[in-house]
């Protein structure tokens, strides 16, 4: 066995500054490990915001259930579809590290104020229940502009941050070098492991504070795990890998011109695209046979002299690896919309039941998400060392199964998933009904919260496949030089899947509530038909795996990459 030289240097990167960098002191699972630790502290952050929000607006901001779920969903969506902004921005102009740095500041500055808008006083609130009988409360309108402009402020930190710390992260590992490239492989589940691990120990501690203790701490504490993670990510600058690419045309005017040129050019027929590949003696595996309208950007028109207008063969093929995303990206809406579940309605289900494990302490509804997380890291030890060494001897790839076979069989937990909270919350309202519960929302019903376990596990054993697959799958089937847009490209999925999920609670509301009847929504959830939209999910799920499942079977991997 070779020993590796001490001064081997690392192509196409650079160190802080500007110097080439050794492999043996920079980069690989040295700062890889590192930078997953500023974003167990960052997740923590995140969670410690947002996992128990839907309780904070119905609690102390006095929101209806329905109103509640919409604003979470509708913020959720925005921190999620933020990032293909902060990615352009990283990957264009200001660099990914930069990038970090800055959207970090604004995290910890959003967070603070967070923090200050719990800590206000609430004077129409105290108020309210001061008085003898009964009135609507209203919060203090300080409080709740202040509020949501510093939680949103937080999600467009997030923007910046998320996409860019996960490539950034990746990008450590040389991908020419074969025990560097497979480390990258094992990365993206560490990667997942690490923020699970977060909301583990976050969803537990923060939502006890927030619900037994305050909610200023509980704000505040997320607030100083992000100042931590911002000092550890600066204390590991000496030993980052920086891209080399400077002089590198921006990527999306190349993909843009792809698109721009194969229109100007939609006369030209295939018998000149056929010419064309023969004169400049192209070979069929150089350009694949899909999506064979952009090859037309490949070319000049006989009736033009401008050899400028024409694009290379690489930039098509780049053009075309975007396109290809974008069946994928839409047939996994579904299961967004599924996922946003869990910080919603799953929730509100649990305060309704029996949460007491012992006298005098109950268990904070929103601490249940801690199984998603528990799910996760059960699921990807079992994946990484059992099932993916057993598949490797069945298929001889070195990942065990593809990337999209792996997001599949997510998709199809999650649906089980869905299945059985559908079959738990009937027999929620039926165990209602048999009390004489139904008209008392405020009641205890007699059923342990351990009966949401079950979908709560299985929607982390599905993270384990969708959620790890996907981010694999759009951070390596884009062009390296936009790597924290294809990062951007899959938590925008879950962005949008919460704008969705928000639109199908208004629609379904507006039809199923007035002239008397009673919404699938109502504030008291022992009116309301949540087994009704779990099974409406159920149905939009299985179409959406069926057609996920169609695209996928035609796919072709970029750079012959099946893994």
């Amino acid at each position: 066995m070779e020993t590796p030289l001490l001064d081997e240097t690392v192509e196409g990167v650079v160190d802080y500054n500007g110097h080439p960098v050794c492999r043996f002191n920079s980069g690989g699972w040295r700062s890889a490990s590192l930078i997953i630790g500023v974003e167990i502290a960052e997740r923590f952050a995140f969670y410690g915001a947002s996992s128990n929000l839907i309780n904070f607006l119905t609690d102390q901001l006095h929101q209806s259930t329905a109103m509640a779920a919409k604003n979470v969903n509708v913020w959720s969506g925005t921190a999620a579809l933020l990032p293909l902004l902060g990615a352009f921005l990283a990957d264009c102009f200001l660099g990914r590290y930069r990038t970090i740095i800055i959207s970090s500041a604004l995290y910890v500055l959003g967070l603070g104020l967070l923090t200050l808008s719990a800590a206000l006083p609430s004077l129409g609130i105290s108020a309210c229940q001061q008085a003898e009988k009964f009135l609507p409360c209203s919060p203090n309108l300080v409080q709740v502009i202040l509020f949501f402009f510093s939680l949103y402020l937080v999600a467009f930190a997030k923007g910046g941050h998320e996409p860019c710390i996960q490539a950034f992260g990746a990008d450590q590992f040389d991908e020419q070098h074969p025990e560097e490239r497979k480390a990258k492989s094992s990365f993206f589940n560490w990667w997942y492991l690490g923020i699970s691990l977060a909301c583990l120990s976050t969803v537990n501690i923060m939502s006890y504070v927030q619900d037994n203790l305050s909610w200023s701490l509980g704000f505040g504490i997320p607030c100083i795990a992000m100042v931590f993670g911002l000092a550890v990510f600066l204390l590991g600058t000496r030993t980052y890998r920086f891209s080399n690419r400077k002089y590198e045309e921006n990527p999306f005017v190349r993909i843009g011109r792809v698109f721009i040129t194969a229109i100007r050019n939609w006369q030209v027929n295939s018998t000149e695209i056929a010419h064309d590949e023969e004169t400049h003696g192209l070979l069929p595996h150089h350009n694949s046979k899909q999506l064979r309208f952009l090859d037309k950007a490949s070319i000049v028109p006989n009736s033009s002299k401008e050899e400028s207008q024409a694009c290379s063969i690489n930039e098509v093929e780049e053009a075309k690896a975007i396109l290809r995303l974008v069946p994928i990206w839409v047939t996994c809406l579904t299961y967004a919309i599924v996922f946003s579940q869990s910080s919603t309605f799953f929730i509100k289900q649990g305060v309704t039941l029996d949460r007491s494990i012992v006298v005098g302490f109950e268990v904070p509804a929103a601490s249940l998400q801690s199984f998603i997380s528990l799910g996760v890291v059960i699921s990807l030890v079992i994946y990484d060392r059992v099932l993916i060494p057993t598949a490797r001897k069945f298929t001889g790839k070195p990942s065990g199964i593809t990337m999209l076979q792996r997001i599949g069989f997510g998709m199809l937990l999650s649906i089980i998933s869905m299945v059985v909270a559908a079959l738990i919350e009937g027999k929620r309202l039926k165990t209602a009904r048999e009390y004489g519960l139904v008209d008392l929302p405020k009641a205890t019903i007699p059923l342990s919260i351990w009966w949401l376990v079950p979908q709560y596990v299985l929607f982390g054993v599905a993270s384990t496949f969708t959620m790890v697959g996907l981010q694999e799958f759009f951070y390596d089937q884009v062009p390296s030089r936009i790597r924290s847009i294809g990062v951007s490209l899959n938590l925008s999925i879950f962005g949008t899947g919460s704008f969705l999920s928000s639109f199908l609670i208004s629609t379904i509301e507006k039809l199923t509530s007035g002239d008397g009847k009673q919404s699938w929504f109502d504030n008291n959830l022992n009116k309301a038909h949540l087994d009704y939209f779990y099974w409406l999910l159920v149905g939009l799920s299985v179409v959406g795996l069926a057609a996920f499942l169609c695209f996928a079977r035609t796919y072709i991997y970029n750079k012959g990459n099946t893994t």
